[in-house]
């Protein structure tokens, strides 16, 4: 799936909003409506598209006047983000819900219950959408369909509930930087890493990429992205619709597992020096002389 900042704390929207006249991609900017374009690009070529909306605006004089009122006022709320949100789903049919921008007041004052009432129950995408935990004050990790937490939420351990690592391979920002140095960017072997680390705990992985002004992504995050889909190539038989295993990564060495079927998948992410791997915790899988070793991409190992 792939999700777009169809709005961000600044107000801006990618679609001719309603809601936000002269402040959208049709009326100021590429006179386009980005997020059509986008969402049937994205549909076409098989994938499911989710929005990113920021709840909050830093400017919105609406917004500024309730903040002043400890937001026991309702004005932007009312005329502004719900009305808007629900225009987004139900003139572009997202499949994810990703809010943001709620750590400013409680999920009370965003009406965040009665949005989602209205999104699983009335909505046209109510019996497939799904949606984070972004909706107030003081719920991350508590309701959504899948967790997100934190940013870069990366536990290392299996979680009892749907989550997503939702991370950026600029370590520092998720918006594109010119200033940005080498170092400050994930690595494509990091990328690799933080992709197994996740997918063998459980959780879905959102790697963001900052565009440039004019939307073009540039091309340290086409390498990134093209080096992980050519590791993907070989070995994404162990990312894509595997499930956590019994144990999720080894004491031995730096290996993660997931498992498919009666299929389990070793993820070695360093090559042994003396080309040979111990795996501790698949041990008790060569108790049965049915066992046999495949290395994806080369096929079966003696």
């Amino acid at each position: 799936y792939v999700v777009l900042t169809s709005k961000h704390h600044e107000g801006y929207t990618l679609w001719p909003s309603t809601y936000s006249y002269s402040w959208n991609s049709v009326d100021v900017g590429s006179h386009r409506d980005l997020l059509d374009e986008l969402t049937k690009a994205v549909r076409a070529a098989g994938l499911r598209m989710g929005y990113y909306y920021s709840l909050l605006e830093w400017y919105n004089p609406l917004y500024i006047r309730d903040k002043a009122a400890n937001f026991e006022t309702t004005f932007y709320s009312d005329n502004k983000a719900q009305p808007e949100l629900r225009e987004l789903v139900e003139k572009y049919k997202p499949d994810i819900v990703w809010s943001d921008g709620e750590w400013e007041a409680n999920d009370t004052y965003w009406k965040s219950r009665e949005f989602l009432t209205w999104l699983y129950n009335v909505s046209p995408v109510r019996d497939e959408v799904v949606a984070n935990d972004r909706w107030g004050s003081k719920l991350l990790c508590k309701h959504g369909d899948f967790y997100t937490c934190v940013d870069r939420y990366n536990p290392g351990v299996l979680q009892p509930h749907k989550w997503e690592n939702a991370m950026t391979i600029d370590k520092r920002t998720w918006g594109y930087r010119g200033n940005a140095k080498l170092e400050e960017y994930m690595s494509s072997y990091e990328l690799i890493v933080t992709l197994v680390q996740t997918i063998s705990c459980g959780g879905n992985i959102l790697i963001n990429v900052g565009p440039t002004k004019e939307g073009t992504i540039i091309p340290i995050y086409q390498e990134r992205l093209l080096d992980l889909g050519k590791w993907l190539n070989i070995n994404g038989e162990a990312i894509y619709s595997s499930s956590p295993w019994e144990v999720q990564n080894d004491t031995l060495n730096e290996t993660w597992y997931t498992a498919k079927g009666k299929a389990v998948y070793a993820i070695c992410l360093n090559w042994p020096r003396n080309r040979t791997y111990d795996l501790g915790s698949a041990a008790k899988l060569f108790a049965s002389k049915s066992t046999t070793v495949e290395l994806l991409g080369y096929g079966s190992v003696e």
